[in-house]
Protein backbone atom coordinates (compact mmCIF):
# COMPACT_ATOMS: atom_id res chain seq x y z
CA UNK A 1 0.00 0.00 0.00
CA UNK A 2 1.35 3.46 -0.94
CA UNK A 3 1.99 5.94 1.95
CA UNK A 4 -0.80 8.28 0.79
CA UNK A 5 -3.24 5.37 0.50
CA UNK A 6 -2.20 4.10 3.91
CA UNK A 7 -2.78 7.55 5.44
CA UNK A 8 -6.23 7.77 3.85
CA UNK A 9 -7.06 4.29 5.14
CA UNK A 10 -6.04 5.25 8.69
CA UNK A 11 -8.10 8.46 8.69
CA UNK A 12 -11.12 6.70 7.16
CA UNK A 13 -10.90 3.90 9.72
CA UNK A 14 -10.57 6.32 12.64
CA UNK A 15 -13.54 8.30 11.32
CA UNK A 16 -15.63 5.17 10.94
CA UNK A 17 -14.84 4.18 14.50
CA UNK A 18 -15.42 7.68 15.90
CA UNK A 19 -18.71 8.52 14.16
CA UNK A 20 -20.76 5.58 15.45
CA UNK A 21 -19.52 6.31 18.98
CA UNK A 22 -20.96 9.84 18.74
CA UNK A 23 -24.19 8.53 17.22
CA UNK A 24 -24.43 5.97 19.99
CA UNK A 25 -24.28 8.72 22.63
CA UNK A 26 -27.01 10.68 20.85
CA UNK A 27 -29.22 7.62 20.49
CA UNK A 28 -28.69 6.64 24.12
CA UNK A 29 -29.60 10.14 25.28
CA UNK A 30 -32.77 10.21 23.18
CA UNK A 31 -33.74 6.76 24.47
CA UNK A 32 -33.33 8.03 28.02
CA UNK A 33 -35.39 11.16 27.27
CA UNK A 34 -38.10 8.92 25.80
CA UNK A 35 -38.14 6.68 28.85
CA UNK A 36 -38.26 9.61 31.27
CA UNK A 37 -41.16 11.17 29.36
CA UNK A 38 -43.26 8.02 29.59
CA UNK A 39 -42.20 6.83 33.04
CA UNK A 40 -42.31 10.16 34.91
CA UNK A 41 -44.37 12.75 33.03
CA UNK A 42 -47.09 10.53 31.56
CA UNK A 43 -50.24 10.18 33.71
CA UNK A 44 -51.66 6.73 32.83
CA UNK A 45 -55.12 7.16 34.34
CA UNK A 46 -55.95 10.17 32.15
CA UNK A 47 -53.38 9.47 29.39
CA UNK A 48 -51.99 12.99 29.47
CA UNK A 49 -48.67 14.57 30.53
CA UNK A 50 -47.86 16.73 33.54
CA UNK A 51 -45.81 19.93 33.49
CA UNK A 52 -43.03 19.24 35.97
CA UNK A 53 -41.60 16.89 38.59
CA UNK A 54 -41.33 17.72 42.27
CA UNK A 55 -39.38 14.55 43.09
CA UNK A 56 -37.22 11.94 41.39
CA UNK A 57 -38.46 9.24 43.78
CA UNK A 58 -40.47 6.55 42.03
CA UNK A 59 -44.18 7.07 42.54
CA UNK A 60 -43.74 10.58 43.94
CA UNK A 61 -42.67 12.44 40.80
CA UNK A 62 -45.97 14.34 40.47
CA UNK A 63 -47.29 14.12 44.02
CA UNK A 64 -47.90 17.88 43.85
CA UNK A 65 -50.77 17.53 41.34
CA UNK A 66 -54.07 19.03 42.49
CA UNK A 67 -56.59 16.79 44.20
CA UNK A 68 -60.04 16.34 42.72
CA UNK A 69 -61.44 18.48 45.52
CA UNK A 70 -59.02 21.31 44.72
CA UNK A 71 -59.85 21.20 41.02
CA UNK A 72 -63.59 21.15 41.68
CA UNK A 73 -63.32 24.38 43.64
CA UNK A 74 -60.95 25.81 41.00
CA UNK A 75 -58.10 26.15 43.45
CA UNK A 76 -55.65 27.86 43.20
CA UNK A 77 -57.06 29.46 40.01
CA UNK A 78 -59.36 28.52 37.11
CA UNK A 79 -56.37 27.95 34.77
CA UNK A 80 -54.59 25.54 37.07
CA UNK A 81 -51.57 27.80 36.68
CA UNK A 82 -48.38 26.46 38.29
CA UNK A 83 -50.04 23.26 39.56
CA UNK A 84 -48.67 20.80 36.99
CA UNK A 85 -52.07 20.60 35.29
CA UNK A 86 -51.57 23.75 33.25
CA UNK A 87 -50.33 22.50 29.86
CA UNK A 88 -51.68 18.99 29.27
CA UNK A 89 -53.39 19.81 25.96
CA UNK A 90 -50.24 21.57 24.73
CA UNK A 91 -47.99 18.68 25.70
CA UNK A 92 -50.32 16.03 24.29
CA UNK A 93 -50.52 17.84 20.97
CA UNK A 94 -46.74 18.20 20.87
CA UNK A 95 -46.27 14.53 21.75
CA UNK A 96 -48.57 13.42 18.93
CA UNK A 97 -46.33 15.35 16.56
CA UNK A 98 -43.29 13.59 18.02
CA UNK A 99 -44.90 10.20 17.49
CA UNK A 100 -45.78 11.03 13.87
CA UNK A 101 -42.20 12.09 13.16
CA UNK A 102 -40.65 9.11 14.90
CA UNK A 103 -42.93 6.70 13.05
CA UNK A 104 -42.00 8.32 9.73
CA UNK A 105 -38.35 7.59 10.53
CA UNK A 106 -38.52 4.16 12.18
CA UNK A 107 -41.88 2.59 11.30
CA UNK A 108 -42.04 1.03 14.78
CA UNK A 109 -45.43 -0.64 15.18
CA UNK A 110 -45.41 -0.05 18.96
CA UNK A 111 -45.83 3.67 18.27
CA UNK A 112 -49.41 3.07 17.08
CA UNK A 113 -50.52 2.11 20.57
CA UNK A 114 -48.66 5.00 22.18
CA UNK A 115 -50.19 7.48 19.73
CA UNK A 116 -53.63 6.03 20.47
CA UNK A 117 -53.01 6.60 24.19
CA UNK A 118 -52.01 10.23 23.67
CA UNK A 119 -55.04 10.79 21.45
CA UNK A 120 -57.28 9.26 24.11
CA UNK A 121 -55.91 11.75 26.64
CA UNK A 122 -56.53 14.67 24.32
CA UNK A 123 -60.01 13.45 23.52
CA UNK A 124 -60.67 13.21 27.27
CA UNK A 125 -59.61 16.87 27.64
CA UNK A 126 -62.22 17.77 25.01
CA UNK A 127 -65.11 15.58 26.19
CA UNK A 128 -64.94 14.65 29.89
CA UNK A 129 -66.59 17.92 30.99
CA UNK A 130 -69.50 17.64 28.56
CA UNK A 131 -68.95 21.12 27.07
CA UNK A 132 -68.88 20.71 23.29
CA UNK A 133 -65.69 22.02 21.69
CA UNK A 134 -64.05 23.18 24.91
CA UNK A 135 -60.43 21.97 25.25
CA UNK A 136 -59.52 21.60 28.92
CA UNK A 137 -55.89 22.06 29.89
CA UNK A 138 -55.69 18.65 31.57
CA UNK A 139 -57.80 16.20 33.54
CA UNK A 140 -57.31 15.48 37.24
CA UNK A 141 -55.71 12.03 37.55
CA UNK A 142 -57.22 11.45 40.98
CA UNK A 143 -60.81 11.16 39.75
CA UNK A 144 -60.25 11.11 35.98
CA UNK A 145 -62.85 13.80 35.30
CA UNK A 146 -62.31 17.13 37.05
CA UNK A 147 -60.93 20.03 34.97
CA UNK A 148 -60.06 23.69 35.35
CA UNK A 149 -62.59 25.80 33.47
CA UNK A 150 -60.24 28.34 31.82
CA UNK A 151 -58.36 27.11 28.77
CA UNK A 152 -56.35 29.28 26.32
CA UNK A 153 -55.65 29.75 22.62
CA UNK A 154 -52.22 28.17 23.27
CA UNK A 155 -53.83 24.93 24.45
CA UNK A 156 -56.17 24.82 21.47
CA UNK A 157 -53.36 25.58 19.01
CA UNK A 158 -51.24 22.56 19.95
CA UNK A 159 -54.32 20.39 20.44
CA UNK A 160 -55.56 21.07 16.90
CA UNK A 161 -52.09 20.94 15.31
CA UNK A 162 -51.30 17.59 16.95
CA UNK A 163 -54.60 16.00 15.98
CA UNK A 164 -54.25 17.30 12.42
CA UNK A 165 -50.79 15.79 12.06
CA UNK A 166 -51.96 12.53 13.61
CA UNK A 167 -54.95 12.34 11.24
CA UNK A 168 -52.72 12.79 8.20
CA UNK A 169 -50.19 10.19 9.36
CA UNK A 170 -50.42 6.40 8.84
CA UNK A 171 -50.87 5.86 12.59
CA UNK A 172 -54.65 6.06 13.26
CA UNK A 173 -57.21 3.54 12.06
CA UNK A 174 -60.45 4.63 10.42
CA UNK A 175 -62.45 4.55 13.66
CA UNK A 176 -59.91 6.88 15.28
CA UNK A 177 -60.00 9.17 12.26
CA UNK A 178 -63.75 9.49 12.67
CA UNK A 179 -63.25 10.49 16.30
CA UNK A 180 -60.70 13.11 15.24
CA UNK A 181 -63.19 14.52 12.73
CA UNK A 182 -65.81 14.82 15.46
CA UNK A 183 -63.46 16.44 17.97
CA UNK A 184 -62.02 18.99 15.53
CA UNK A 185 -65.50 19.80 14.21
CA UNK A 186 -66.65 20.43 17.78
CA UNK A 187 -63.75 22.81 18.39
CA UNK A 188 -64.54 24.66 15.15
CA UNK A 189 -68.23 24.89 16.06
CA UNK A 190 -67.35 26.44 19.43
CA UNK A 191 -65.20 29.02 17.64
CA UNK A 192 -68.05 29.87 15.26
CA UNK A 193 -70.51 30.21 18.13
CA UNK A 194 -68.36 32.14 20.60
CA UNK A 195 -65.63 33.98 18.68
CA UNK A 196 -67.77 36.97 17.76
CA UNK A 197 -67.54 40.74 18.19
CA UNK A 198 -70.12 40.49 20.98
CA UNK A 199 -67.72 38.24 22.95
CA UNK A 200 -64.68 40.32 21.97
CA UNK A 201 -63.70 37.24 19.90
CA UNK A 202 -63.23 35.17 23.08
CA UNK A 203 -64.08 31.44 22.97
CA UNK A 204 -64.91 31.68 26.69
CA UNK A 205 -64.41 29.40 29.66
CA UNK A 206 -66.21 26.10 30.12
CA UNK A 207 -68.88 27.93 32.13
CA UNK A 208 -69.58 30.24 29.19
CA UNK A 209 -68.06 33.28 30.87
CA UNK A 210 -65.48 35.50 29.21
CA UNK A 211 -61.86 34.83 30.17
CA UNK A 212 -60.63 37.81 32.24
CA UNK A 213 -57.00 37.27 31.16
CA UNK A 214 -57.47 37.70 27.40
CA UNK A 215 -55.83 34.33 26.69
CA UNK A 216 -58.94 32.89 24.99
CA UNK A 217 -59.30 35.76 22.51
CA UNK A 218 -58.88 34.45 18.95
CA UNK A 219 -59.06 37.61 16.84
CA UNK A 220 -57.77 41.18 17.20
CA UNK A 221 -54.71 39.67 18.83
CA UNK A 222 -50.93 40.01 18.46
CA UNK A 223 -49.06 39.13 15.28
CA UNK A 224 -47.84 35.75 16.56
CA UNK A 225 -51.43 34.82 17.44
CA UNK A 226 -53.28 36.03 14.35
CA UNK A 227 -53.12 32.75 12.37
CA UNK A 228 -54.61 30.61 15.13
CA UNK A 229 -58.29 31.06 14.26
CA UNK A 230 -58.09 30.33 10.52
CA UNK A 231 -55.76 27.41 11.29
CA UNK A 232 -58.45 25.79 13.45
CA UNK A 233 -61.04 26.17 10.71
CA UNK A 234 -58.61 24.95 8.03
CA UNK A 235 -57.73 21.82 10.03
CA UNK A 236 -61.42 21.09 10.67
CA UNK A 237 -62.15 21.47 6.95
CA UNK A 238 -59.21 19.26 5.99
CA UNK A 239 -60.42 16.31 8.05
CA UNK A 240 -64.19 16.73 7.52
CA UNK A 241 -64.38 18.46 4.11
CA UNK A 242 -67.31 20.43 5.52
CA UNK A 243 -67.66 23.61 3.44
CA UNK A 244 -68.85 25.46 6.55
CA UNK A 245 -65.29 25.35 7.91
CA UNK A 246 -63.70 26.20 4.56
CA UNK A 247 -65.75 29.38 4.47
CA UNK A 248 -64.60 30.38 7.95
CA UNK A 249 -60.97 29.57 7.12
CA UNK A 250 -61.02 31.69 3.97
CA UNK A 251 -62.87 34.49 5.73
CA UNK A 252 -59.90 35.06 8.05
CA UNK A 253 -56.84 33.63 6.28
CA UNK A 254 -55.55 36.50 4.13
CA UNK A 255 -56.02 39.08 6.88
CA UNK A 256 -54.38 36.78 9.42
CA UNK A 257 -51.32 36.29 7.22
CA UNK A 258 -51.03 40.05 6.72
CA UNK A 259 -51.17 40.53 10.50
CA UNK A 260 -48.50 37.84 10.98
CA UNK A 261 -45.78 39.90 9.28
CA UNK A 262 -44.18 41.38 12.37
CA UNK A 263 -44.04 39.12 15.42
CA UNK A 264 -42.01 40.65 18.23
CA UNK A 265 -38.26 40.10 18.03
CA UNK A 266 -38.15 38.98 21.67
CA UNK A 267 -41.11 36.63 21.82
CA UNK A 268 -40.53 33.49 23.90
CA UNK A 269 -39.96 30.25 22.07
CA UNK A 270 -43.41 28.87 22.88
CA UNK A 271 -45.01 31.83 21.10
CA UNK A 272 -42.85 31.31 18.02
CA UNK A 273 -43.60 27.59 18.03
CA UNK A 274 -47.35 28.10 18.22
CA UNK A 275 -47.15 30.66 15.44
CA UNK A 276 -45.16 28.23 13.30
CA UNK A 277 -47.64 25.41 13.99
CA UNK A 278 -50.53 27.61 12.87
CA UNK A 279 -48.71 28.75 9.75
CA UNK A 280 -47.69 25.17 8.92
CA UNK A 281 -51.30 24.05 8.64
CA UNK A 282 -52.26 27.11 6.59
CA UNK A 283 -49.23 26.73 4.32
CA UNK A 284 -49.98 23.08 3.64
CA UNK A 285 -53.63 23.69 2.79
CA UNK A 286 -53.61 27.12 1.09
CA UNK A 287 -54.70 26.78 -2.58
CA UNK A 288 -53.72 30.30 -3.68
CA UNK A 289 -50.10 30.34 -4.86
CA UNK A 290 -49.44 33.96 -3.95
CA UNK A 291 -50.83 33.63 -0.43
CA UNK A 292 -49.02 30.33 0.02
CA UNK A 293 -45.76 32.08 -0.90
CA UNK A 294 -46.46 34.82 1.64
CA UNK A 295 -47.10 32.21 4.34
CA UNK A 296 -43.75 30.67 3.45
CA UNK A 297 -42.11 34.07 3.95
CA UNK A 298 -43.74 34.39 7.36
CA UNK A 299 -42.51 30.92 8.38
CA UNK A 300 -39.01 31.75 7.21
CA UNK A 301 -39.01 34.89 9.36
CA UNK A 302 -40.23 32.93 12.38
CA UNK A 303 -37.50 30.35 11.70
CA UNK A 304 -34.85 33.06 11.82
CA UNK A 305 -36.20 34.47 15.08
CA UNK A 306 -36.21 30.98 16.59
CA UNK A 307 -32.63 30.32 15.49
CA UNK A 308 -31.52 33.41 17.41
CA UNK A 309 -33.56 32.28 20.39
CA UNK A 310 -31.98 28.84 20.31
CA UNK A 311 -28.47 30.30 20.38
CA UNK A 312 -29.42 32.57 23.27
CA UNK A 313 -30.99 29.78 25.32
CA UNK A 314 -28.03 27.49 24.70
CA UNK A 315 -25.78 30.16 26.22
CA UNK A 316 -28.12 30.49 29.23
CA UNK A 317 -28.00 26.74 29.84
CA UNK A 318 -24.20 26.73 29.51
CA UNK A 319 -23.99 29.16 32.44
CA UNK A 320 -25.90 26.83 34.74
CA UNK A 321 -24.22 24.22 36.91
CA UNK A 322 -25.34 20.57 36.72
CA UNK A 323 -26.83 20.97 40.19
CA UNK A 324 -28.93 23.96 39.06
CA UNK A 325 -30.23 22.10 36.01
CA UNK A 326 -31.15 19.04 38.11
CA UNK A 327 -33.33 20.89 40.62
CA UNK A 328 -36.94 19.75 41.00
CA UNK A 329 -40.00 21.96 41.15
CA UNK A 330 -41.86 22.86 44.34
CA UNK A 331 -45.15 21.76 45.77
CA UNK A 332 -47.04 24.84 44.62
CA UNK A 333 -49.14 24.87 47.79
CA UNK A 334 -46.13 25.77 49.91
CA UNK A 335 -44.39 28.47 47.84
CA UNK A 336 -43.96 31.81 49.65
CA UNK A 337 -45.04 34.13 46.84
CA UNK A 338 -48.35 34.22 44.99
CA UNK A 339 -49.30 36.62 42.20
CA UNK A 340 -52.78 38.02 41.65
CA UNK A 341 -53.60 37.92 37.93
CA UNK A 342 -57.01 39.55 37.39
CA UNK A 343 -58.31 37.74 40.46
CA UNK A 344 -56.55 34.45 39.62
CA UNK A 345 -54.07 33.65 42.40
CA UNK A 346 -50.99 32.10 40.81
CA UNK A 347 -48.34 30.37 42.99
CA UNK A 348 -44.84 31.51 41.95
CA UNK A 349 -42.12 28.88 41.58
CA UNK A 350 -39.22 31.21 42.31
CA UNK A 351 -35.79 30.33 40.79
CA UNK A 352 -37.08 26.99 39.52
CA UNK A 353 -39.17 28.76 36.87
CA UNK A 354 -36.03 29.71 34.91
CA UNK A 355 -34.68 26.14 34.85
CA UNK A 356 -38.04 24.76 33.75
CA UNK A 357 -38.34 27.50 31.12
CA UNK A 358 -34.90 27.33 29.48
CA UNK A 359 -35.08 23.53 29.27
CA UNK A 360 -38.33 23.87 27.38
CA UNK A 361 -37.23 26.83 25.25
CA UNK A 362 -34.17 24.97 23.99
CA UNK A 363 -36.33 22.25 22.44
CA UNK A 364 -39.11 24.58 21.29
CA UNK A 365 -36.80 27.01 19.49
CA UNK A 366 -34.89 24.20 17.75
CA UNK A 367 -38.15 22.63 16.63
CA UNK A 368 -39.31 25.91 15.07
CA UNK A 369 -36.37 26.29 12.73
CA UNK A 370 -36.67 22.64 11.69
CA UNK A 371 -40.28 23.10 10.52
CA UNK A 372 -39.57 24.98 7.28
CA UNK A 373 -36.92 24.42 4.61
CA UNK A 374 -34.88 21.86 6.58
CA UNK A 375 -32.12 22.03 3.96
CA UNK A 376 -31.42 25.54 5.26
CA UNK A 377 -30.52 24.26 8.73
CA UNK A 378 -26.78 24.83 8.96
CA UNK A 379 -24.18 22.31 10.04
CA UNK A 380 -23.46 24.56 13.03
CA UNK A 381 -27.13 24.47 14.10
CA UNK A 382 -27.26 20.69 13.75
CA UNK A 383 -24.09 20.39 15.79
CA UNK A 384 -25.48 22.69 18.48
CA UNK A 385 -28.70 20.65 18.72
CA UNK A 386 -26.72 17.41 18.93
CA UNK A 387 -24.50 18.91 21.64
CA UNK A 388 -27.55 20.03 23.60
CA UNK A 389 -28.96 16.50 23.58
CA UNK A 390 -25.64 14.78 24.25
CA UNK A 391 -24.89 17.02 27.22
CA UNK A 392 -28.32 16.99 28.88
CA UNK A 393 -28.95 14.94 32.02
CA UNK A 394 -32.41 13.65 31.17
CA UNK A 395 -32.43 11.28 34.13
CA UNK A 396 -32.29 14.34 36.40
CA UNK A 397 -34.54 16.68 34.45
CA UNK A 398 -37.80 17.86 35.99
CA UNK A 399 -39.12 20.02 33.12
CA UNK A 400 -41.67 18.87 30.55
CA UNK A 401 -39.31 20.56 28.10
CA UNK A 402 -37.92 17.07 27.53
CA UNK A 403 -40.83 16.53 25.13
CA UNK A 404 -39.57 19.35 22.93
CA UNK A 405 -36.06 17.94 22.93
CA UNK A 406 -37.59 14.74 21.55
CA UNK A 407 -39.63 16.78 19.10
CA UNK A 408 -36.59 18.60 17.75
CA UNK A 409 -34.57 15.39 17.45
CA UNK A 410 -37.23 13.42 15.58
CA UNK A 411 -38.13 16.38 13.36
CA UNK A 412 -34.45 16.59 12.44
CA UNK A 413 -34.27 12.86 11.78
CA UNK A 414 -37.42 12.99 9.65
CA UNK A 415 -35.74 15.68 7.56
CA UNK A 416 -32.56 13.59 7.17
CA UNK A 417 -30.58 15.67 9.66
CA UNK A 418 -28.62 14.26 12.62
CA UNK A 419 -28.85 10.94 10.78
CA UNK A 420 -26.71 8.12 12.17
Amino acid sequence: MQPRSLLFFIFATVGAIHAPAEDSVLSTQIAQAWDVTWSRFYLPRVQTFGDYLSSYDKGKEQAHLPTAEEVKRQYPNPCGYSTGMEDGAILGGAMLSVLCDRFAVTGEEALRAQAAQVFAGLKLCATVHGVRGFVARNVCPEDGKSVYINSSRDQVTHFVHGLWQYYRSPLPDEATKQQIREVLADVAERMIAYVTPENAFDFCRADGQRCPLGICRMWNVQAHEAARLPMIYAAAWDVTRDERYRAQWQRYAADAIAQSATPGENKPAYALLQMQCSLEVLHELEPDAALKSTIHERMTHVRDLAAKRFASVRSQIAKKSPEEMQVVGPDWRNVPQWKNQQGYLNPQWGPYREIWHITREAGESALVFLMIDPASVSAAQQKSLAELIRGFDYDHNSSCGVIYHLAAYWKARRNHLLAP
